[in-house]
């Protein structure tokens, strides 16, 4: 009884946490959509490979929410015809390039300097990366199917076919570069049903996800994983899984990294705070309504490998 109250105390602590912020993304989603129309914002976005990603991961900055209220907002962005990269690049950058998750690094880490600057620069690089890595699958491949569908409505016949457009499937390749049709603009009434349904959809994703989360890290012990964080390797692996296990919203994983952060190498403190926002058990059902299952098992291995890259290459400077 004692596990399971443990269980049902962080599962409820990991809802009420990431709650809020899932909320706050899908208004600034529904809010995107009706006050802006399409084609006046997805014009001006770039597509070139790099200059895309690089803008997408940039909003971070102006949008302040985890990665849980990230995830529609990627997904409106994808779905208005928005290019890959900037919808991958505000993915996978924003939770750790916004304002609230500069700052409470920064105040949970004040004579860190060299970690104030190192996570958003690797939270940068990864999101490039992945962002570059993603672009190489044919869409019909990388995204899920409802999103694919929802994505090949906003361009025009000329570039995407009626039987395209409604299945998804005609054509391996990725679609080219199209400028989005217009669009008329929701109603209030259409707009709060659009986003209710949203947000229920990705609550339901949100709730199996935590209690994912809170099952794992009942049966499996912390203490296991901080006993290994002397070891310049073993550290950061270990830490990795912490933060795939713990699965903390990226606007408090600092504060929460205190309570080891003097028993654990550099680098690996530094992947603890990479590797969460990107990838952890709460955001593995969230991810369903943007990518295929191909997508997501190569999103997160990739992921991975760059954090355990990043983390033993601070170890070689740091220690």
């Amino acid at each position: 009884m004692t596990r399971v109250a443990t269980g049902w105390a962080i599962f409820q602590g990991l809802l009420i946490e990431a709650l809020p912020f899932l909320m706050l993304g899908v208004t600034i989603a529904g809010l995107a959509r009706w006050l802006v129309p399409q084609s006046a914002w997805v014009r001006r976005l770039p597509r070139h490979p790099l200059l895309a990603p690089i803008v997408g991961a940039l909003l971070g900055f102006a949008l302040p929410a985890c990665e849980c209220g990230n995830v529609p907002v990627a997904r409106r962005l994808l779905a208005s015809g928005a290019p890959l990269g900037t919808g991958f690049g505000f993915l996978f950058a924003a939770p750790v390039l916004n304002p609230i998750v500069l700052a409470s690094t920064w105040a949970a880490f004040p004579d860190k300097t060299w970690l104030l600057w190192a996570r958003p620069a690797g939270a940068f690089v990864i999101a490039l990366a992945l962002s570059a890595l993603l672009g190489l699958i044919p869409e019909s491949r990388l995204l899920q199917g409802a999103l694919l569908e929802e994505r090949r409505l906003s361009q025009p016949l000329s570039s995407i076919g009626l039987l395209e457009r409604r299945i998804g499937l005609v054509g391996a390749g990725p679609a080219k570069p199209a400028m989005p049709a217009q669009s008329t603009a929701l109603l209030p009434r259409e707009l709060l049903s659009h986003s209710t349904r949203e947000f229920l959809s990705l609550l339901t994703l949100l709730v199996l996800g935590s209690a994912l989360a809170a099952v794992v890290q009942t049966w499996l012990p912390r203490s296991w994983l901080l006993a290994l964080g002397s070891a310049p390797t073993l550290s950061v692996l270990a830490l990795m899984l912490l933060a795939l296990v713990v699965s903390v919203c990226s606007s408090v994983d600092a504060f929460l990294a205190i309570g080891f952060a003097a028993q654990v190498t550099p680098g690996a403190l530094l992947a603890f705070l990479l590797l969460g926002p990107v990838v952890d058990l709460k955001l593995a059902g969230l991810f369903t309504v943007l990518l295929t299952p191909r997508a997501i098992a190569i999103t997160a291995l990739s992921a991975s490998l760059m954090v355990l890259l990043i983390g033993q290459w601070v170890n070689l400077i740091q220690l």
